[in-house]
């Protein structure tokens, strides 16, 4: 059994999940760090890279195994791995819903199933679920990784509420505009979910003029997240949520107690760039 800190982390390849392997492996814990490309997991002497594709139980269960057998503990679990089907509600295929919820969703909720065990035998341990601000607001286009983020919150809060009592807890880092792929993607996949002559195409045109604005003006790192993340890790006393900037929080707040003026807001801006 290792004396270090134990983490495991999805989505270890790019964005997010890069640097917070970096981070982690740079602050003296073990890392075991997963995903579909392993070739592109920063090499370092405190990082285990392991293939992983969350949207696999045999996956999921081998990478959660040799973390087990090779540390003998695991402290914390980072649920970082995911991407942005978006598209029109009525034209995104369900074979794509059913990967982008088997991905930002049931991913996160089996790797959980498989650590639990351990940490409560440990009487300590942490889940650390990456979502989004999106997991309280919207936009056209995204309905689906909207769902997404939104029932990975609620699933954590529940988690958190029958963990506590052995010593665990399961907590959100919420994002807002970051610098990295995901926006590219996600924009590349509406264009991938468009039917030919799609009576959505203007709202497309218009809502993807929206989104290049606001990933212009994004402020956030990869890093400083990954740093939101440590803290999420750390903290003697975790929070419920967790948020990189002021901004990030208000904006959740709004769309949560001011629902209705929220949707009227978005409905006015996407009316303003068709």
């Amino acid at each position: 059994m290792t004396n270090q800190n134990v983490i495991l982390i999805t989505g270890a390849s790019s964005g997010m999940g890069y640097a917070a392997t970096k981070l982690f492996a740079e602050r003296g814990w073990q890392v075991f760090a997963g995903a579909r490309r392993v070739e592109k997991i920063p090499q370092l002497t405190n990082v285990r890279a392991l293939p992983l594709d969350v949207t696999d139980s045999a996956s999921n269960q081998n990478f959660v195994t040799t973390a087990i057998t090779e540390a003998g503990r695991i402290d914390v679990l980072l649920n970082n791995a995911g991407y942005g089907e978006f598209g029109p509600l009525e034209e995104v295929s369900m074979a794509n819903v059913r990967k982008q919820l088997d991905t930002n969703l049931l991913g996160a909720a089996e790797l959980a199933q498989f650590v639990l065990p351990t940490m409560r035998a440990q009487g300590s341990g942490r889940i650390i679920n990456n979502s989004s601000i999106g997991g309280d607001l919207y936009s056209p286009l995204g309905g689906w990784y909207y769902v997404a983020k939104h029932a990975l919150n609620t699933w954590s809060d529940v988690l958190d509420t029958e963990i506590r009592q052995f010593g665990l807890r399961s907590v959100v880092v919420a994002p807002g505009g970051t610098e990295s792929s995901w926006g590219e993607i996600a924009l590349k996949n509406v264009t991938k979910n468009l039917k030919a002559d799609s009576p959505y195409q203007p709202m497309v045109d218009g809502t993807m003029q929206l989104m290049d604005r606001l990933t212009e003006s994004s402020s956030a790192t990869a890093l400083d997240l990954a740093k939101v993340f440590y803290r999420a890790a750390t903290d003697r006393l975790p929070h419920r949520r967790y948020y990189y900037s002021v901004a990030d929080r208000m904006m959740s707040h709004f769309a949560r107690v001011h629902a209705g003026a929220f949707h009227q807001v978005m409905n006015l801006a996407v009316k303003h760039f068709i």
